[in-house]
């Protein structure tokens, strides 16, 4: 692998690249976006976690492998970063980490416990005792709809409830939409973590039965952090593209809170909660992006 092509850990990456009109190549041993004129520029994509790539982008198998070798997540997703359509998964997970993440999720006890922590990270105090996951599930709803209304008013924006139509996205208003894209943000770096620890994206606790709810599960312990307050902030101001103000702002946010540094730290926390033990996996079996960031480490999230 050439030197600028070797992947760096999760949490010393760029967060997020958007790429729109172009056809994403290896050229000469570099991963580069070549525009219609045919100027060619090139990403160190061993550097970057997410690549998100918008209508009018092409991406060669070549591209797609290297992207994969490196451990860098590639999701397409609608106009303005919006709308996540599919992604490719950077490296492959672990059978022993998806086992672990699996038997938290499949024991009642295990999984209560790791839904406790989540809720306790989230909300910084513990969750009521003797609740089952459904009724922590609706406190938690009470409690965010209450911290929306809480942040509107700080920023001066009207608020109605968190309301979209994925198939109807002009129907929103300018703030659903600028909250949509900014979610769009945090929801891909989050897979990319996951996926680079090892885990599935599908497996989730709180949230089950999507392709993402693990995600979501990651994603909504720091939401409202860092990309809700972005997107109000954003929405309460006239700018033209306003979807393109909350990616800049995004991208802003998760350097200044440091967030590729928290996640991998934070998803293994949170599923440790459960008191399970996950399998030893030999080292030279790993992927190598996984084998890259266990050689070099992780600082905790505290």
């Amino acid at each position: 692998m050439l030197p600028h092509l070797r992947p760096l850990p999760i949490k010393d990456r760029i967060s997020i690249l958007f790429i729109e009109y172009g056809n994403i190549d290896v050229i000469d041993g570099a991963f580069v976006v070549v525009d219609k004129t045919g100027v060619r520029t090139q990403i160190p994509v061993g550097s970057v976690a997410c690549l998100m790539l918008e209508p009018g982008t092409r991406v060669s198998h070549a591209a797609a492998g290297l992207a994969a070798k490196v451990g860098t997540l590639l999701i397409w997703v609608g106009e303005g970063g919006v709308r996540l359509y599919a992604a490719g998964q950077p490296g492959g997970a672990r059978s022993d980490r998806l086992l672990f993440q699996a038997k938290n999720a499949l024991d009642e006890t295990a999984r209560l416990k790791v839904v406790r922590r989540m809720y306790q990270f989230r909300f910084k105090e513990d969750a009521p005792s003797r609740r089952s996951i459904n009724q922590l599930r609706g406190i938690e709803g009470a409690r965010v709809k209450e911290i929306y209304k809480l942040i509107a008013k700080k920023y001066g924006v009207p608020w109605k409830g968190r309301k979209y139509d994925v198939k109807d996205w002009d129907s929103g208003d300018v703030v659903n939409k600028c909250l949509s894209a900014a979610n769009s943000c945090l929801y891909g770096i989050t897979e990319a973590a996951i996926l680079a620890a090892g885990y599935s994206p599908a497996i989730g606790f709180i949230h089950n039965g999507k392709p993402l709810s693990f995600v979501y599960d990651i994603a909504d312990l720091f939401k409202f952090d860092t990309v809700v307050p972005a997107a109000f902030k954003i929405a309460s101001k006239s700018f033209p593209q306003p979807d393109r103000e909350v990616r800049k702002e995004c991208r802003r946010m998760f350097i200044e809170n440091k967030i590729l540094e928290k996640l991998i730290p934070t998803i293994q926390d949170v599923l440790d909660a459960g008191g399970l033990n996950v399998p030893e996996m030999p080292a030279d079996t790993l992927p190598i992006a996984i084998q890259e960031h266990e050689r070099i480490g992780d600082d905790g999230h505290r």
